[in-house]
């Protein structure tokens, strides 16, 4: 599984990758996990508004940071 987390820097953008790696650790998920910070590449997926949580090239979190239940549903899905 590949996921990568969609934003700029911002402290949201953080949260979101350090509850996702947090929950592919516990969880024992195989994934490797990427930053995208380019806004170039960020626009590629049409997110307009980050944090965004990118899973096998398909956006399935934007614009808010889930919860880690919510991320753990979404990767054991």
């Amino acid at each position: 599984m590949e996921i990568k987390i969609l934003g700029t820097g911002c402290a949201k953008c953080k949260s979101l990758d350090k509850i996702t790696r947090e929950v592919v650790e516990k969880n024992g998920i195989n994934a490797s996990i990427t930053k995208v910070e380019d806004i170039l590449e960020i626009m590629k997926y049409g997110v307009m508004s980050t944090p965004a949580l990118v899973v096998d090239e398909k956006v399935v979190v934007k614009g808010r940071v889930p919860s880690a239940d919510e991320i753990k549903k979404i990767l054991t899905a």
